[in-house]
């Protein structure tokens, strides 16, 4: 078995545990978190690695290098020197050239470190201690930002670090990336939990505030047959592109033409003025949006809403909260909704 760990957006790695338990030949074994992100610690079987790697809702995917606690020694020096062990160090770099490229004798490296408190030593003294540490067992390997290999070393719960080298790229958090961005568009990993969080698929998934159409490729890639509405023209023309098998135009979503009972889920990253405002009182305007979803769900389907707060009131009798996931995107905490359809 191969230690390994991964990281995710704050209020998803339970999540992430879960979906690592549904993988063949992975155990989850602890988690934590790192002051910016979830972190998930696992063992995984040679023959699961590429699927670990695969990871919906993870950001990023890690071959563990070493553990040690601050209690030992609470020293930077002392620190890298008790996770970068050689023996250690060549099993993690054997993993690394098989899922990642090959090795060469020279390399370029950088250290990323993260800290949950900087009372006995900042966290960039933690970062140069680990390099010098790399560069005493690697020779050739010279430092470079971006660099071939990622050093990771972080502290996931109050004491306790873990080192690792980086599998993944940026393609895994961002899912092969969007043809159009736009500003404020939802990360591709909180857009696959909220598909996740709709159920098996059944039918159309609707999103009716659709932005750059990042939840409808999360459907299609899912197996639901999608449908967004967005009110603005450009968003329209951006999502078509992003999500070219779903079906987008331009709507409302106070007063969506779809039928009564016309989709097996909604879902949908509501606007709440952050990047993107409503039109008139926003109690109001939730209430319109929720009582159309509950309208156009059907019984047994879901609805599942990213926002910082619904009131109650503004929430149809026909929806009962079956869940809810408070997490953290760029600073700000907000929560994922998500409702069965009664009826």
């Amino acid at each position: 078995m191969t230690r390994m760990f991964a990281t995710a957006v704050p209020g998803l790695g339970p999540m992430v545990g879960r979906e690592l338990g549904r993988l063949p030949g992975v155990v989850a074994r602890d988690s934590g978190f790192d002051g910016r992100s979830d972190v998930v610690l696992f063992e995984a079987e040679r023959g699961s690695r590429s699927a670990v790697v695969e990871l919906g809702l993870a950001e990023d995917v890690f071959v563990e290098v070493g553990r040690t606690v601050r209690s030992d020694g609470d020293r930077p020096g002392w620190i890298a020197g008790r996770v970068w062990r050689p023996e250690r160090v060549q099993r993690a770099l054997s993993v690394w050239a098989e899922e990642v490229r090959p090795l060469s004798g020279a390399m370029t490296f950088r250290v990323i470190a993260r800290v949950l408190q900087e009372r006995s030593f900042l966290r960039t003294e933690l970062r140069q201690q680990l390099a010098r540490a790399v560069q005493r067992d690697r020779p050739r390997w010279r430092v470079e930002d971006p660099a071939q290999v990622e050093v990771w070393v972080i502290e996931y719960a109050a004491g306790r670090f873990v080192v690792g080298l980086r599998l993944s790229d940026q393609r895994m958090r961002q899912h092969d990336g969007r043809v159009v961005e736009r500003e404020g568009a939802l990360r591709p990993t909180v857009a696959r939990a909220m598909v996740a969080l709709a159920g098996e698929p059944r039918g159309v998934l609707l999103d009716p505030c659709c932005g750059s159409g990042t939840i409808l490729g999360e459907a299609l890639a899912a197996g639901w047959r999608a449908r967004g509405l967005d009110i603005d023209p450009e968003a329209v023309r951006a999502a078509r592109r992003n999500a070219p098998g779903a079906d987008v135009r331009v709507g409302d979503a106070r007063g969506l033409e779809v039928a009564d009972h016309g989709v097996g889920a909604s879902v949908s990253n509501l606007p709440f003025g952050q990047r993107y405002g409503v039109q008139g009182d926003p109690d109001g305007w939730l209430r319109s949006v929720l009582g159309e979803l509950a309208r156009v769900t059907r019984p047994g389907g879901r609805v599942v809403l990213l926002h910082p707060r619904l009131p109650h009131p503004v929430v149809p009798g026909t929806l009962r909260m079956r869940d809810r996931v408070r997490i953290r995107l760029l600073g700000l905490e907000t929560t994922i909704w998500v409702y069965d359809r009664t009826g």
